[in-house]
């Protein structure tokens, strides 16, 4: 993975629970999906099913 600095309210927030929350704009410039399920991930990833769900945003690699 490539090291980058991260910047609160651009890259991640914490939510009402404190836990560390990565945007969609994070996980774009890390430039691959981890497969974890998380919240804002723009690649369409279902971590029920395991599959990408087809995402009609245009994806930057």
């Amino acid at each position: 993975m490539n090291h980058f600095d991260i910047k609160e309210n651009e890259d991640f927030y914490y939510n009402e629970q404190g836990y560390k929350v990565f945007t969609e704009k994070f996980h774009l410039k890390r430039g691959y999906c981890c497969k974890s399920g998380c919240k804002h991930c723009p690649y369409g990833y279902d971590k029920k099913t395991d599959t990408f769900i087809k995402n009609d945003k245009k994806i930057n690699k």
